[in-house]
């Protein structure tokens, strides 16, 4: 991943317009694998950044961004154009109501704040971006504007 200007991580190289969020807890692998190394998680907030899957892909008409996430709906969801050009996708996904009685045997699902952001191209029509939520998964349409045809003229040979 190559680093940006801005504060933020390129997830490919090659495409200028992927711009992910740093996350200093990438690359670390969890620790916690037995019973007993679950933590109580009463009285404490456990926060962490999660960044969700997402697959973007350019049809002639637009370009379709689809984000995984599982358990969230609409109202957990925030989709925001900033800057311009910059897509943001941003939420969080909050722990579950713990009553003093529970016994846990194992936490793998993670909580907390997530954000993503992409630069969009120039041929993106940022005032017509519609975004969807159905089953988990978070599908943004961002329409493109029409190529505009370069005007050839014949121009009459004389002689």
């Amino acid at each position: 991943m190559a680093l940006s200007l801005f504060g933020g991580r390129r997830s490919n190289v090659f495409d200028p317009f992927s711009l992910d969020i740093w996350d200093p807890s990438e690359g670390f692998p969890m620790v916690s694998s037995s019973v007993a190394d679950v933590p109580s998680i009463a009285g404490r907030e456990t926060a962490a950044i999660v960044n969700p899957r997402i697959d973007w892909k350019e049809t002639p008409e637009a370009h379709i961004i689809r984000a995984d996430l599982p358990g969230l709906n609409k109202e957990e969801v925030k989709v925001e154009i900033e800057d311009g050009r910059v897509l943001q996708i941003s939420g969080e996904r909050n722990r579950e109501h713990e009553e003093k009685n529970d016994k846990w045997h194992r936490v793998e699902r993670v909580t907390g704040k997530f954000l993503r952001r992409f630069r969009l191209p120039e041929n993106a029509t940022m005032d017509q971006v519609k975004a969807t939520m159905e089953n988990g998964v978070l599908t943004i349409i961002v329409p493109k504007e029409e190529e505009k045809k370069p005007e050839v003229k014949p121009v009459q040979i004389s002689g």
